[in-house]
């Protein structure tokens, strides 16, 4: 049997991370993160940030998460934006176009770029110089940073979720 870090049982948590899980779903990808109590309430909050008070589109950062979780073969992480993306406008037809091997080419030119941008940061780390003054001039400057941030995020959400084999919920609570 292949190893994996199992999820914590509610009686090897402190109470402060068993505080943070009762107000969020009952995903196995915040229990996990509970195993990190130094970091669980940081990372919550972090991803509270861009999914809740940032500015930047929840439809536009739904496409760009979808297609981190493709660019790193993350399967939890796309199963769970699938259902969000879909709640926030994001068509079937877009999702299977976003989950394309090679660039993304069957979207309209600002999904084109925002799975360019996906791409780049979740495969060569560092944007181009075009990629980079294409966002700056479309969203600016705050929303370029957010965009970043996000997708940044998502990035090392996949890698945690990959690396530590969290197993998807047998029924989604999302």
């Amino acid at each position: 049997m292949p190893p994996k870090i199992p999820l914590p049982d509610d009686a090897d948590l402190d109470a402060e991370s068993l505080e943070i899980l009762a107000k969020l779903p009952p995903l196995n990808v915040f229990r996990m993160m509970a195993n990190a109590p130094a970091s669980f309430r940081s990372l919550i909050e972090f991803a509270f940030s861009l999914l809740v008070t940032s500015e930047f589109d929840a439809r536009k950062r739904e496409i760009a998460i979808l297609r981190v979780a493709h660019a790193t073969h993350a399967s939890y992480e796309w199963f769970q934006h699938v259902i969000v993306a879909k709640r926030v406008g994001v068509t079937d037809q877009e999702i299977e176009k976003i989950g394309v091997d090679g660039p993304v080419t069957g979207l309209d030119e600002e999904g084109n770029l925002l799975c360019r941008v996906a791409d780049e940061i979740s495969n060569e780390v560092r944007l181009s110089d075009d990629a980079l003054q294409k966002i700056l001039d479309r969203y600016g400057t705050r929303q370029a940073t957010e965009l970043i941030l996000c997708i940044s995020y998502f990035n090392l959400l996949s890698r945690f979720l990959e690396s530590t084999r969290v197993e998807l919920e047998e029924e989604s609570p999302l």
